[in-house]
């Protein structure tokens, strides 16, 4: 490591010996500055090896032992008192010692500069500071010996670090990546997540669109983790390794590699907590073997060495899995998404997921009261709990807005939904028609079916069902198939949802968003499912109770109130069809929204729970859905009498111009967000069959200077209380 520890140790060059162990008497410095000392004079080139390898070893040892205790106990009160060896260590300067000291010592360097990371602040950030130590570092990970030490202090300080390092400037990276087995390429994905996600916005008011739109003019683009992404991609076989690892049988895994980084993983004390886990787990399974057949119970009892428990091995599995399925899951939303949608797609990622989802993914069931984790924040629940959360985040990558999404499904469900749509006499999605059967899923069920079945037996307040409800609607989500939600209503998917809103108890506003979310979607257009709807909501108790729900939280309910109003948008123009009329005249939720007072209370709502500061990627979509609102009332030549309303609505509330100076402010950020986004207005279209053109065209009319406009705001605002911040956006 000598070319990467520039720095002079001026104190060992010229502190008489004698003098530095009188010190060291005098003030209980435990003999840390005489054996820095030692180390120093015995790692220049041509020194005696062997003698500065038992001094590092002392060392060594003694800052283990501090660092152990650093863990288990609270590092914040970590004083000077609690760890003497580690604070005198570092006070004569340790880390440039180890750093000046020579390659032959690397293992017991890196365990070294590892432990002080661990105790003593700042280190870590000193050693991230040095660019070509961290690119230095990925080139000791040739070493099998070294690879797991090497990695886990990459690990700690690229997770420090303030820049993100750039991928291709580490040497010969593709080689690098070549070289490494599946185990070693498992634990460099943990590695290659902090390099390939976009780092978090940090607090709140950073989360915004107006701040976040803001941050997207300073910065460069591509981005560095885009650029990273590239260079990952642009590695031969590297995508179909992925894919193999994540897909792997847990009898394919090798049990003696997994023994050997057991061992390594004892003096890597971040992990020693999930050692013991898992020794816990294989006591508990020889405790339960030894009940069983007599060969079973001798070969229970054999020693660890011999024979690796089946419960640490899936753990094991597990844990590979769980940073394999992140980076797949950040490619799949980056730029390049269509290129690593085809790999995916190639080699069988799907179909091999739908083989483990029995024996590995849902093998059995996992209580999960913890946080809904956002999609870049790091999970510190269980590994079974962080593998199922980072497969249902994948499946709702795959599937959304991409053709895709029907490799979740079998052969014969392909065949359904064809059959689905020949029956309702509408053609099949082009989508559908142009997906290869050879690499759909295999077995008696997709993974979709598979999805549905343990959705439904998930606990009320269990977050999986956030995440279980997302992987399912971005089935759906894009332009509506009719024949799609027939195939999910066929399963019993709108009344499973309705138990969980009206009758279960279920209180998590995430659960609920969620549900509510996939329950539009659901529904959208789609006659028969209003049909069930009023069937399985067939009390006005029920009804109120499903009301209830939905305005406790209009931030979590407006898209079901979209798909509401559009619907019933769609069915008045279909008064032919006699089905139609039908669900028209009984419907309790259509004839509760043919009200025009009820759809004048939801747009007075949804007007008023935000404003343009307050607009995040979260809330935007009551903006857009009172845009819904009131461009079909447009259509209708009903958009003055909205307006109106609002404007009555006001001067009720003795508050005149307070919500339309606030609506006016809110499109003009919408003009200024959406006419630059090129995705999104993708999605308002197919998400509303309204074209786009019509959304820019409602919004400018809205936004029009004309006073004498009956459909400009405006004109409803009297000149005394107009307020339009005509330069929030510039600011």
């Amino acid at each position: 490591m000598e070319q990467v520890g520039k720095k002079s140790i001026n104190i060992f060059k010229y502190l008489p010996a004698g003098l530095l162990q009188e010190s060291d008497k005098h003030n209980k410095w435990y003999g840390i500055p005489v054996l820095l000392q030692k180390l120093y004079d015995s790692s220049h080139p041509n020194s005696d090896l062997l003698q500065a390898h038992s001094f590092l070893k002392i060392l060594s040892s003694r800052l283990s032992f501090e660092a152990m205790t650093c863990v288990t106990e609270d590092r914040k009160t970590a004083q000077e008192s609690t760890f003497p060896n580690m604070y005198t260590f570092d006070l004569f300067g340790g880390v440039d010692v180890i750093l000046y000291g020579t390659p032959d010592l690397v293992k017991d360097c890196l365990s070294v500069l590892y432990n002080c990371g661990i105790c003593i602040e700042g280190v870590t950030k000193n050693l991230a500071a040095r660019d070509d130590f961290v690119l230095f570092l990925f080139t000791l990970m040739t070493n099998k010996k070294t690879f797991l030490q090497t990695a886990t202090l990459i690990e700690d300080i690229l997770g420090v670090k303030k820049e993100m390092i750039p991928l291709e400037g580490i040497p010969n990276l593709s080689g690098l990546v070549q070289s490494f087995d599946q185990q070693q390429l498992a634990n460099f994905c943990r590695i290659l997540s902090v390099t390939i996600s976009e780092p978090d916005a940090g607090n709140d008011d950073k989360h915004t669109l107006l701040a976040k739109n803001a941050h997207q003019k300073k910065t460069a683009s591509p981005s560095r983790a885009e650029i990273n992404q590239v260079t990952l991609l642009s590695i031969p076989g590297f995508i179909e390794r992925l894919c193999k690892l994540a897909t792997r049988k847990v009898s394919e895994a090798t049990g003696l590699n997994f023994l050997q980084e057991l061992e390594d993983w004892y003096t890597w004390l971040d992990n020693a907590l999930v050692l013991d886990a898992l020794m816990q787990m294989a006591t508990e399974e020889t405790e339960q073997s030894s009940t069983e057949s007599s060969d079973e119970s001798s070969l229970a009892t054999s020693p660890l060495r011999h024979r690796l428990p089946q419960s640490m091995k899936i753990v094991h599995e597990i844990m590979y899995k769980v940073e394999v399925l992140y980076v797949l899951c950040v490619l799949l939303m980056g730029r390049q998404r269509n290129q690593v949608h085809k790999m995916l797609a190639e080699f069988r990622l799907i179909p091999g997921l739908n083989n483990l989802f029995d024996k590995l993914i849902w093998r059995k069931y996992t209580s999960s009261n913890h946080v809904v984790h956002g999609q870049n924040e790091n999970c510190d629940c269980s590994p079974e709990i962080s593998f199922k959360i980072q497969f249902l985040r994948l499946l709702q990558s795959f599937s959304d807005h991409h053709e895709n999404k029907y490799l979740l499904l079998n052969s014969q469900e392909l065949n359904e939904l064809s059959a689905i749509s020949m029956k309702a006499n509408i053609p099949e999605v082009e989508a559908l028609v142009n997906t290869d059967r050879s690499l759909v899923c295999d077995g008696k069920k997709g993974l979709l079916t598979r999805l549905l079945a343990v959705m439904k037996r998930e606990p009320p307040d269990s977050s999986f069902r956030f995440w279980q409800a997302r992987a399912v609607e971005s089935f759906l989500r894009g332009a509506t198939s009719y024949a799609d939600q027939m195939f999910l209503l066929k399963r019993g998917l709108l009344e499973h949802i309705l138990f969980c809103i009206i009758d279960s108890g279920c209180t998590s506003r995430d659960v609920l968003q969620s549900y509510f979310d996939l329950l539009g979607e659901l529904m959208k257009f789609n006659i028969d499912a209003f049909k069930r709807f009023n069937k399985y909501v067939n009390t006005p108790e029920k009804f109120q109770a499903f009301l209830t729900q939905i305005n406790s939280s209009l931030v979590d309910s407006n898209m079901l109130v979209r798909c509401i109003v559009l619907s019933l948008d769609r069915f008045e123009s279909q008064t032919e069809d006699v089905k139609v009329v039908e669900v028209l005249s009984e419907c309790s939720l259509l004839s509760y929204m043919a009200r025009v007072e009820n759809r004048l209370s939801f747009l007075f709502r949804l007007i008023n729970i935000i404003n343009v500061q307050t607009l995040t990627q979260e809330n935007v979509s009551c903006l857009n859905t009172s845009l819904v609102i009131l461009m079909l009332a447009r259509r209708k030549a009903k958009l003055p009498f909205y307006l109106n309303a609002l404007r009555e609505k006001e001067y009720a509330e003795k508050y005149p111009g307070c919500m339309l100076n606030n609506f006016h402010n809110l499109l003009r950020f919408w003009q200024h967000h959406y006419l630059n986004k090129d995705k999104d207005s993708t999605c308002l279209e197919n998400s509303s069959c309204i074209p786009f053109s019509y959304w820019k065209e409602t919004v400018s009319v809205l936004l029009g200077l004309d006073r004498t406009s009956l459909c400009a705001i405006v004109r409803y605002i009297d000149e005394p209380f107009e307020d339009l911040d005509r330069d929030l956006l510039e600011d």
